[in-house]
């Protein structure tokens, strides 16, 4: 069967068949006989699909799975879990794994294959004797669905409670799961109890189970075990199945259609599943009452389905036990970015906003300590969170806000966005959600974690000035913090220079028009360029003087660190500046020029970019031959030979009380694959740009400035050449000169600027 047949067969069961199920009590010898063919057969199919799709799963929590036998309860809200979740478990557990499965499934080829992996229709009636019969012999456990069918809305709580809402109206989740977990446990206790002083009874409830004898009994107490599945992302849009489908079935419904085009857009764009278990719960704690412990020893008779005393006594903890492990399936939802812009664009009080405005306040919502509210989040919110107030770099922003102005949430007026009422859906619509509004699936499903909500409520809610007054706060301490910590681990006495001179600054201006942020070069530090700081600041400008890792501690710092290490310094040093002024021009020296030009190349919004510098081709003959030693270093490594390795060569720079004596290899060597990244984007350059060199630099070629300035994309470009004999243009006698040419650029942008507004 082709994977398009398949999935149309496993989405076609939409119409409520009213075929009479099999006999599933019957099946007991074929649950007792079955062998690992079934899994096998779901394996296949797994791996089917996974060979001709992009979606990856996550098992998190598989240690919270006891040895013992379980009922497995899942949120539902594709069919994937269907065919997922017995396959996982399976080779989590090495159980036999049955589920319950929707009586409309059992129709046609779909029927066949379910029969095959162990389900049974939800109207089978005897389905209740069955399952707990296998979970009191451990045969296998179980896969119930306690939402009763999919929720496409991902709409499960309302006014506080669990209540899903479906085409039919609305309803409280099941409490079948936890039923059957309470009356398995009460037989399973009921039985090893009476073994022990009625053998009558106990040979009587064996037949009616179908037992063998008291043996058979497992000896483990029965658990329930929570799941949860969030889907990330869950954008539907038409692909390969839906076009299949249309043409090689006819009258297919628009349920069917919605289906393959969203579940058929997860597995064949990618889609992560992630998959988390939850602490299993002890089903024994529920039934430790009087009247239940009364009819567990009674002597009196008691078949299945009889009413017995303690009934109103346990279906009361069956409630209890379902809103238990409800609230613990929706306390693992995996959070990503997509469930944080929706739910802060649905809170925001204005329907007036910018892009910034939105980055901004996902940004403090997604930097908060999510682990100590509670929450689970995707791999995509951890760490750094930098990306979104930049250049937006894994497109989650843009994805987002795409989105939402294809499905009519949002409309834009050139800079401005304004936020439109969501539309109620009906009743008839649910099945229609998933496409017509993700956007609020994606908050539904992320409205039962209270604290996330009421973090993102604040901060939709603060004021824009005060959240830009906020990250610049501690965008600046985090600075600082991170110096002081590096300077700490890495300081050698003798070698490393004063605190002072590694310190990255802020110089405030007269007014936020204009904001500068200024990159030191390579083993150099934030006093490298305080000179122009003080400069610039003369004019009223606000300056950022910033630090890249590993500068101003000791060059074993240096020797640790990658480009990619610097360039998250600039990054933060320019959002920093984006929330203290309305436009901010970048710049800076030697390899801070390169870094300046590498950020001005990702950035669309820069107002201007200045390179005093750019090492793109060096005249030191060491530096040129630090890569093969490099190479040779790594080898050495690697036969665990450290006696050869060379990691250091002799640096004697111009300005010794700020620069390292000692320059590691592989710092060079980062350097040269920074500079092959800046020659890269350098056409991508579309802000006015200022490159400043000395004719006689003895350790940059004017050629490679030259190159730079020729190579940049924007045609609002100056160069600028000095006859001085050295490298450090921005220190020493003349260099008045330079501070005042990159003075009269920002002025320039500042002017070009004020024309545009």
């Amino acid at each position: 069967m082709s994977i398009a047949t398949f999935c149309l067969n496993l989405l076609q069961s939409n119409n409520n068949s009213d075929q009479k199920p099999p006999d599933a009590f019957d099946k007991a010898e074929t649950i007792r006989l079955m062998n690992r063919f079934a899994y096998r057969a779901t394996g296949l199919a797994v791996k089917t699909l996974a060979g001709l799709s992009n979606a990856k799963v996550n098992l998190h929590g598989t240690e919270n799975l006891p040895d013992a036998p379980v009922i497995f309860v899942i949120n539902h809200f594709t069919r994937i879990e269907t065919l997922l979740m017995p396959y996982y478990l399976n080779q989590l557990t090495h159980r036999k794994i049955w589920s319950l499965a929707d009586y409309g499934l059992f129709k046609g080829t779909l029927s066949g294959f379910l029969d095959k992996v162990g389900a049974v229709s939800t109207r089978n009636p005897d389905r209740d004797l069955l399952i707990v019969k296998t979970l009191l012999t451990d045969e296998a456990s179980w896969i119930i669905f306690p939402e009763g069918r999919m929720v496409k809305s991902k709409k499960i709580i309302e006014k506080g409670r669990f209540l899903i809402s479906y085409a039919g109206g609305k309803h409280p989740p099941h409490t079948g799961a936890a039923t059957l977990a309470l009356r398995t446990e009460f037989y399973r206790q009921r039985l090893r109890l009476l073994s022990t002083s009625d053998d009558k009874e106990t040979d009587r409830l064996l037949g009616k189970f179908q037992i063998n004898n008291i043996e058979d009994i497992s000896t483990k107490e029965i658990y329930i075990v929570p799941i949860n599945i969030t889907y990330y992302p869950i954008h539907a849009r038409e692909n390969i199945l839906s076009r299949i489908a249309v043409h090689i079935a006819e009258d297919l419904s628009e349920r069917v259609i919605e289906e393959l085009m969203t579940e058929g857009s997860m597995l064949l764009f990618g889609v992560d599943i992630d998959v988390r278990f939850g602490k299993s719960i002890s089903i024994m704690e529920y039934l430790d009452h009087s009247k239940i412990s009364r009819d567990i020893a009674s002597s009196a008779q008691i078949n299945f389905d009889d009413p017995i005393i303690s009934r109103r006594k346990m279906r009361k903890e069956a409630l209890k036990l379902m809103q238990r492990y409800m609230s613990d399936i929706y306390r693992m939802t995996t959070v990503n970015h997509d469930h944080i812009f929706a739910s802060m664009l649905r809170s925001m009080p204005h329907r007036r906003f910018t892009a910034n405005d939105l980055k901004r306040k996902v940004y403090l919502a997604a930097e908060q300590d999510l682990h100590k509210m509670g929450v689970f989040f995707h791999k995509s919110l951890k760490g750094d969170q930098l990306h979104l107030l930049t250049d937006d770099r894994f497109h989650r922003f843009q994805n987002f806000l795409s989105l939402a102005h294809e499905k009519g949430m949002i409309q834009k007026q050139e800079t401005i966005f304004i936020k439109k009422s969501s539309k109620p859906f009906s009743r008839l619509d649910l099945h229609q959600i998933r496409i017509d509004d993700p956007i609020s699936v994606m908050v539904n499903e992320v409205q039962p974690l209270k604290k996330l909500q009421r973090s993102i409520r604040m901060t939709a809610w603060q004021p824009k000035f005060w959240q830009k007054r906020i990250i610049a706060g501690n965008l600046k301490q985090k600075a600082l913090a991170e110096f002081k910590q590096d300077y700490n681990q890495f300081f050698i006495e003798g070698e490393s220079k004063p605190e002072v001179i590694g310190k990255p600054f802020l110089l405030r201006g007269k007014s936020k028009n204009t904001g500068v942020v200024l990159i030191h070069g390579y083993m150099a530090a934030p006093l490298e360029v305080k000179a122009l700081a003080n400069y610039l600041s003369r004019m009223g400008i606000w300056v950022y003087v910033l630090r890249l890792k590993g500068h101003g501690t000791s060059p074993d710092d240096l020797a640790l660190r990658s480009y990619h290490d610097w360039i998250e310094s600039v990054e933060k040093g320019y959002a920093l500046m984006q929330c203290l002024c309305r436009r901010v021009i970048i710049g800076g020296f030697s390899m801070g020029a390169g870094l300046a030009l590498e950020l001005a190349a990702r950035i669309n919004s820069m107002a201007g970019v200045f390179a005093v510098s750019p090492p793109m081709q060096l005249q030191d003959s060491s530096s040129k031959m630090a890569p093969a030693v490099d190479v040779w270093n790594r080898w050495m490594t690697k036969i665990h030979m450290e006696g050869p390795k060379k990691e250091f060569f002799e640096n004697n720079p111009e300005n010794p009380h700020i620069n390292y004596l000692r320059n590691p290899i592989a710092g060079v060597r980062e350097l040269y694959r920074l500079m092959d990244v800046v020659e890269k984007g350098l056409a991508d350059i579309d802000a006015p740009a200022l490159v400043v060199q000395s004719q006689k630099d003895p350790v940059v070629d004017p050629e490679g400035s030259k190159k730079v300035f020729e190579k940049i994309g924007t045609e609002d470009k100056k160069y600028v050449l000095f006859n001085f004999k050295r490298h450090g243009i921005l220190l020493g006698k003349g260099a008045d000169r330079v501070h005042r040419v990159i003075g009269e650029f920002v002025r320039y942008v500042e002017s070009i600027e004020k024309k545009a507004s």
